[in-house]
């Protein structure tokens, strides 16, 4: 599926982002509890994305899928976080959070069509 392809390739550049995110936080904020989080819930997105590609299975797919889908409400949990404690500016914080709500919405509409498509 090309949605599928589509929003693989975005969630890997922006797990890409939210290393860099990581690493600025750390060495330049001094922040290491909440960049810790962002990272992993940012990260998981296309991880649980590349384990769905794999799956033996329409279920598995759309189990592998949602998780992606939480992963993605979790992160912009901590983006909101981040910039109301001033750890992120306005600019950095619309890009990232854009960003995410892309990717969120995107698999908000995989997870809608996967659940409510007939199977053959």
């Amino acid at each position: 599926m090309e949605n599928d392809r589509i929003v693989q390739q975005k969630s890997r550049r922006f797990a890409i982002r939210i290393v860099h995110l990581y690493r600025y936080l750390c060495d330049t904020k001094k922040e290491y509890v909440m960049s810790r989080q962002v990272l992993r819930c940012g990260t998981s997105i296309g991880a649980n994305l590349a384990e769905a590609e794999c799956s033996y299975s329409r279920k598995e797919f759309l189990t592998k899928t949602y998780i992606a889908f939480k992963e993605s409400a979790e992160t912009l949990y901590w983006l909101d976080l981040l910039y109301e404690t001033e750890y992120l500016t306005a600019e950095q914080y619309r890009s990232l959070s854009t960003d995410c709500r892309e990717l969120y919405r995107l698999l908000s509409s995989i997870t809608r069509t996967v659940r409510d498509e007939p199977i053959q």
